[in-house]
């Protein structure tokens, strides 16, 4: 007998890719709800949209998400709207008797000094990265707030924490958009306009993580079938980039012949952000698209979505 599964954010990047993922399988009945039909940041309705659909599992994939600029610019939109989806949605899920739930965080929750690879137990050893530091609380609080529910009430409620994401369905948005998607966008215009170079924001120095988004879908099916998860684990493939050679990676990929050059007067963020993924690699599970085939796969899925008009931005 399939199971109902409710996925929270099915339009985002991760959620839509987590319902390619389930075309495959036999065994969920999904339920989904657009921004338009269910605010979760409104408790009652939320609620009353949990009565009313008993799912029995699910996926945590809604959030209010952007870039530095983004982040910095409207943090206290950042921290407010996340707080209170995850407060609305967990609390609901518990009430309605919801029997397993995984919640979506980042790796921003990690302080900004953290030992690499960033392992989990070094949440909360030290200062998070000020540039995020509202949408990183959120995560926190939606984390714990899932741990204490599994030793309060002894519920299966648990949370996976992926590292830099990329993909199909991603936000281009030119200022709010994260690194690899606004690289793309910027890089893919200047060649059709034919410019002679691309300024990018900071030295290009700072080391990151990136995984196909198709890769979390996948990490998350195989997190949903442990009997005994863990209460957070890490989601990433263990390799890092410099941003530098991330935009180099991206220009060979579209075939762009500028220059590209960096702008140190803006900021470059947290130094290294790389994720020690073990934890969930011993239960079985490994990545399996190269950062190369990602982004040419999400270069072609660029343009796809820009022909058709249906490009987040």
């Amino acid at each position: 007998m399939s199971e109902r599964i409710f996925v929270a954010g099915h339009r985002g990047m991760v959620g839509s890719a987590f319902m390619r993922r389930l075309e495959s399988e036999r065994n969920f009945e999904v339920i989904s709800c657009s921004r338009s039909e269910l605010d979760l940041c409104d408790t009652s309705a939320v609620d009353e949209f949990f009565g009313r659909e008993t799912p029995d599992v699910v996926l945590m994939a809604a959030a209010r998400v952007g870039g530095i600029h983004a982040n910095d610019t409207y943090s206290g939109e950042f921290i407010y709207e996340n707080l209170a989806i995850s407060l609305n949605v967990t609390h609901a899920a518990w009430k309605h008797g919801v029997r397993r739930y995984l919640n979506l965080g980042s790796s921003c929750i990690y302080p900004r000094e953290a030992a690499q690879p960033m392992s989990e137990d070094a949440l909360m050893t030290g200062p998070l990265e000020p540039t995020n530091e509202a949408y990183a609380v959120a995560k926190i609080a939606a984390l714990k707030l899932c741990s204490h529910y599994r030793k309060q009430y002894d519920v299966t409620f648990h949370s996976a924490m992926p590292t830099n994401l990329y993909g199909r369905g991603d936000n281009y948005h030119p200022e709010n958009s994260h690194v690899l998607p606004a690289l793309m966008r910027r890089i893919h215009e200047a060649k059709e306009a034919s410019l002679p170079e691309v300024v990018i924001w900071g030295t290009g120095s700072p080391l990151r993580e990136f995984m196909h988004v198709d890769d979390l879908a996948s990490a998350i099916l195989h997190l949903l079938q442990l009997d005994d998860p863990p209460d957070w684990v890490n989601v990433g493939t263990g390799q890092e980039v410099a941003i530098r050679e991330l935009a180099e990676k991206i220009k060979e990929v579209l075939g762009y012949e500028g220059k590209l050059l960096f702008d140190s007067s803006k900021p470059d963020g947290s130094p290294r952000k790389l994720m020690d993924s073990s934890l969930l690699r011993s239960t079985g599970w490994e990545p399996e698209i190269s950062l190369e085939e990602g982004l040419k796969r999400t270069y072609s899925d660029f343009l796809s979505e820009l022909a058709g008009g249906s490009l987040r931005e």
